[in-house]
């Protein structure tokens, strides 16, 4: 197995952070295939490019923002199936720990969010950060009716879709219906990241906050190794931010997802995903 380096606990109950890969793309379905294999190939790059050797010593580059003093982060390895997800979202949620799972399709995100309520005992904001809105209800289990399969466990007006770009009508229709709140990269634009993240913070409260980035809310010149790419999306440097700051609230559990490395020809994508990475647990309030 491929072992972050960034993992600096022995065991969950010594963590605060648990890190575990899904190499299940079974809900998927996108022409583009191979993000089963998406978990180590984000760890290499990880351990790759955030890390120097010199004299023998292995040194950690630092992140943009936050800090790693202190932080206790373990990689659990990988599971293989979906039907594993919910068992080691709610272990790891019910002990007071953050679970950051790196997918594999973005249906794992359903039996995540799931678990995650569960083991909290209250709904959660969600902040979806994709081109695609994930709000199918005509057709469901699958990647792209996410928000649909696991409205048991969303509070959907505290939830927000970031990044959208690629919308269904009934998609839009769904999300006007429930209170789900849309930024596509054009408010972005309009609006500056400074008023979004604080609008992320209005609409988020005091909920418990569950942070989903499928790589394709990014630009494809930004991340070109994706299931399903989009024109028109956010750079990394706006995403990193985002969520810098709102990681900032109640976070109780974060994903990334739909890296596609068969795609991802100079490994930038993955390159991204490691920054993403990297940045989000620098973020995190240390508990």
């Amino acid at each position: 197995m491929v072992r972050l380096y960034r993992s600096n606990a022995d065991s969950i109950d010594s963590a605060e952070i648990v890190i575990y890969g899904v190499q299940d793309e079974s809900g998927s379905h996108a022409k583009r295939k191979g993000t089963s294999r998406a978990p180590d190939v984000l760890r290499i790059a990880s351990n790759e490019s955030e890390f120097f050797e010199r004299g023998g010593t292995r040194i950690p580059t630092c992140p943009m923002r936050g800090s790693f003093d202190g932080k206790r982060v373990f990689d659990a390895g990988n599971l293989k199936t979906k039907n594993d997800v919910s068992k080691a979202a709610y272990d790891v949620a019910s002990k007071g720990r953050i679970p950051i799972m790196i997918g594999g399709d973005h249906s794992l995100t359903t039996n995540a969010i799931e678990a995650i309520a569960r083991a909290v005992s209250s709904k959660l904001a969600l902040l979806y950060f994709d081109a695609h809105p994930d709000f199918v209800s005509s057709s469901r289990n699958y990647y792209g009716s996410v928000l649909t399969d696991s409205s048991q466990s969303l509070d959907y007006r505290s939830s927000m879709l970031i990044g959208t770009r690629a919308a269904e009508p009934e998609e839009l229709v769904n999300a006007s219906k429930e209170g789900v709140q849309i930024i596509n990269p054009l408010d972005i634009a309009e609006l500056g990241l400074k008023k979004v993240a604080e609008i992320i913070r209005e609409k988020t409260g005091n909920s418990s906050i569950y942070i989903s980035i499928d790589l394709d809310c990014l630009d494809p010149s930004f991340a070109p190794g994706v299931s399903v790419p989009s024109p028109g999306g956010l750079s990394s440097t706006d995403l990193i931010y985002l969520l810098s700051r709102s990681l900032s609230g109640k976070v109780v559990g974060l994903d990334i997802v739909e890296l596609c490395p068969d795609f991802d020809f100079t490994g930038m994508t993955a390159g991204v995903a490691a920054r993403i990475l990297t940045e989000c647990i620098a973020s995190m309030p240390t508990r």
